[in-house]
């Protein structure tokens, strides 16, 4: 459900007024009850609703949506835009339980809201948001940030770092190991045989060292390990075409080197569907594309948009996670 203060709670009632997007999966909600309830007014959606606990997932039938609840966490007060330690605290309670429901096999995937990262950290959780967290509950070390725009994918080699730290680790292992994971990932999203690209770090991919020598030292040396295993990739190609390329349909995803040089392009041609996931973990894992949004929660005007797309990416990617 993510920060309950935040748009979270609004967004998770609206898709279950959606029987297209319950089609797709049987949602098991794992948040507060008092915030389903309080946006749940007037609609005809906690009927379907059925209490368990992290213990007993019983079944139900196809029309119902369980709710578990933290066992032992305090529930937070909800006052909606606010950013505060007791609901950042409880949307990383729920985040525990849903990766041991995961790793238990209980659900197939999780789809996480937004949380806000300052209230995570007030909270008592130092972490830059869900994705280092779910990799530490998880054991895995070896993960990546792909964003999935319709049909715009990019995976980044580097993600939530300064500019200069990012660029510091743009090495021909890391950029191989993220070329594998990008394509292991769209052959999870049902592509038999994936066109990778490869941006370029520097302004025209270096244009042969003249604005730059990581191409020529990491990420060429990158794509050709890659390729030892197995795996086609084009690159490095100039970051400011490349993702017109995709777009025309040469490629089907590309490999950027940092943070905001996939985020630009795929929040720009399709903000409001953008989907975020994390790769190389051991379950599926998808997330909105956007935060907590505090300046509208509460408004019941929060498009639920990007959780639809978040759940359908999921859906997807459970369905082929025998492919990877």
């Amino acid at each position: 459900m993510g920060d309950v203060n935040g748009i979270g709670p609004e967004i998770v009632v609206k898709i279950l007024m959606n029987p297209e997007l319950l089609a797709l999966c049987q949602p098991v909600i794992v948040g507060s009850a008092d915030a389903l309830e309080k946006y749940a007014l007037g609609q005809d959606v906690l009927a379907r609703v059925v209490r368990a606990s992290e213990s007993d997932l019983p079944a139900v039938a196809a029309d119902k949506v369980l709710l578990v609840e933290p066992a032992g966490a305090q529930a937070p007060v909800i006052v909606p835009g606010k950013v505060a330690a007791d609901a950042g605290r409880f949307a990383f309670e729920c985040v525990k339980v849903a990766v041991r429901f995961a790793l238990a096999g209980k659900v197939d995937g999780i789809v996480t809201c937004p949380v806000s990262k300052t209230a995570v950290n007030l909270g008592g959780y130092h972490y830059a948001g869900h994705t280092e967290f779910l990799a530490e509950l998880s054991g895995c070390r070896d993960y990546r940030m792909m964003l999935v725009a319709g049909q715009l994918c990019a995976v980044h080699v580097t993600t939530h770092l300064a500019l200069s730290a990012a660029i510091k680790l743009v090495t021909s292992d890391r950029v191989a190991g993220t070329i594998k994971l990008a394509y292991r990932a769209m052959r999870q999203l049902g592509i038999e045989r994936p066109r990778v690209a490869v941006a370029g770090l520097n302004p025209h991919a270096g244009e042969e060292t003249l604005f730059g020598t990581e191409e020529r030292d990491a990420i060429i040396p990158g794509i050709e390990l890659a390729r030892a295993d197995g795996i086609g990739a084009t690159g490095p190609l100039p970051p400011d075409t490349v993702f017109m390329k995709m777009a025309r349909g040469e490629f089907d995803v590309v490999v950027a080197m940092y943070h905001d040089q996939g985020h630009i392009p795929l929040k720009l041609a399709a903000f409001n569907r953008t989907v975020n996931v994390t790769i190389g973990l051991p379950f599926v894992r998808t997330s909105v594309g956007h935060g907590t949004a505090f300046d509208i929660a509460g408004k019941g005007i929060a498009d639920p948009t990007s959780l639809a797309e978040a759940i359908k990416v999921a859906a997807v990617m459970t369905a082929h996670r025998n492919r990877v």
